[in-house]
């Protein structure tokens, strides 16, 4: 049973209804499915639960999504910060916690990366060039993996992948060594150095074809 966070927006339209929803892309879960998972979703919820819901789980994907809130890291907003979600920073920083205290596997995706670092105390780079060139398309480049890291494991050789972030990786948090890199030099994965099944990828695997980095997380949850 692997976890997955989602939105929280409001007004959203379906058939003849306009409510507040939780809401999560499909290829999130498909992603999970695909990779012999079982998915359920994680609405924002009161972060005083979240050891209650990791306990319930075999892994965690904290899913892609708005900017994190510069507070959390300790800075200033700079202009083209988008608006905070403090409902999913609140409660998915509390999963992230939990999920690092339970020994649980973790993966964070896009915004899941950052927060993760954030969560250990690092970081974040408020815009840089060049990773979401079109606004609401996703694009490709190649990320390179760090020979011997635990993503090296799973997908060994330079690998095009999906990508749509305008923030980075900054300061690392405790504990973090970065796993892969752009040609630019931009952190592209980080995972913790004292082991256990803990990776952050800053591109959207959900939006492509490989499964590696979803089937090593199922992997390790069912063990």
């Amino acid at each position: 049973m692997i976890g997955v966070s989602t939105y929280l927006e409001s007004a959203v339209r379906w058939g003849v209804w306009e409510l507040d929803a939780a809401l999560l892309p499909a290829g999130y879960p498909r992603l999970v499915q695909r990779a012999g998972g079982l998915a359920a979703m994680l609405p924002p919820d009161d972060p005083t639960h979240a050891a209650a819901a990791v306990a319930r789980l075999d892994g965690l994907v904290v899913a892609g999504g708005p900017d994190v809130e510069p507070v959390r890291y300790g800075a200033e907003r700079e202009p083209r910060t988008g608006p905070p979600a403090r409902a999913r920073d609140a409660w998915e920083l509390a999963l992230i916690e939990a999920a690092l205290a339970a020994g649980l596997p973790l993966l964070g995706i896009c915004r899941g990366m950052q927060l993760l670092n954030v969560a250990l105390g690092g970081t974040l780079v408020q815009h840089i060039d060049g990773h979401a060139e079109v606004v609401g398309a996703f694009g490709t480049h190649t990320v390179k993996p760090v020979p011997g890291s635990l993503y090296a494991g799973l997908v060994p050789e330079e690998a095009s992948v999906p990508t749509y972030h305008h923030q980075a990786v900054d300061r690392l948090g405790a504990g973090l060594v970065a796993s892969a890199y752009a040609g630019d030099g931009t952190v592209e994965a980080v995972e913790l150095d004292s082991g256990g099944w803990v990776l952050g990828v800053q591109w959207h695997p959900e939006m492509g074809r490989d499964v590696r980095v979803m089937g090593g997380l199922v992997r390790a949850a069912a063990d």
